[in-house]
């Protein structure tokens, strides 16, 4: 039996649907909802559907090391937990920098520096502060640069665990990607290993395509093995679209992690 709990994300499947319309069908088949940007959404709707909601996106804007970005981002990652709050919603995600909606960096990074390096860790302090006071943990995913999010500063998961490492706080963990580091890293079941208990939340889809798992090179019955044997017991999630009949995508989804 799976220690793991398997969730959905709603922004990409049953896309011919009202979004929460779509909540509901994710919920009706069992599994978790994960959703990204929350500042367009009716969430009172979102809440009386009942779903269990296991992340959703922890900022509006802002990015981890200008001064006046990070004061944006710590102010938008209050928001975000009041919002998290109304959903129950236990985990919220950031990453390397703001992105807009197609996932470009709003500003991009072709070298990170060391003084970078240190700002960031210290930003990542102060939002893990806030998920400690508020009782939630906050999330760092990585990215590929090659494919989707080109200019993207602390993007690999070799990156984000060297801060969510230096940060070393509860309320800090990794989003760990596996869809991004194939591409950009690969050797997922020893990343694995290495994230060990710095890993927050997994978040799958296949390569190349982003479609489901099973669809592609990822051998993700592997995966679930390899996150049972280091007892990892948060949400993998499917951040990526159905290759064809959604309901059948998200079967096929279950089926590679039901260990």
């Amino acid at each position: 039996m799976a220690s793991y709990q398997l969730s959905v994300c709603a922004e990409m499947v049953f896309l011919e649907l009202p979004f929460n319309e779509r909540v509901k069908r994710i919920h009706a088949l069992g599994f978790g909802v994960e959703i990204w940007g929350w500042a367009d959404k009716d969430i009172d709707a979102l809440a009386a559907t009942g779903a269990r909601f296991t992340s959703m996106t922890g900022y509006l804007s802002g990015n981890l090391t200008d001064d006046a970005e990070i004061e944006q981002l710590l102010e938008s990652a209050e928001a975000s937990l009041a919002v998290a709050g109304r959903l129950n919603c236990p985990v919220l995600n950031l990453h390397g920098t703001g992105l807009d909606d197609k996932g470009l960096p709003v500003k991009s990074v072709q070298v990170v520096t060391g003084a970078m390096w240190l700002k960031a860790a210290d930003t990542l302090r102060k939002v893990a502060q806030l998920g400690e006071r508020a009782g939630r943990v906050f999330t760092l995913e990585n990215l590929n640069l090659q494919l989707d999010h080109p200019g993207t500063p602390f993007a690999l998961a070799a990156d984000t665990l060297a801060l969510v490492e230096a940060v070393n706080s509860p309320a800090l963990k990794m989003n760990l990607d596996l869809y991004h580091a194939q591409i950009g890293e690969g050797n997922l079941i020893e990343l694995i290993r290495r994230c060990g208990t710095a890993i927050g939340e997994v978040q799958v889809a296949d390569v190349p395509g982003r479609h489901q798992p099973g669809t592609g090179e990822i051998n993700y019955r592997a995966i679930a093995h390899a996150l049972q044997e280091v007892g990892y017991q948060g949400t993998v999630a499917m951040e990526g679209w159905a290759s064809g009949d959604t309901t059948a995508a998200l079967q096929q989804f279950r089926d590679h992690f039901t260990v």
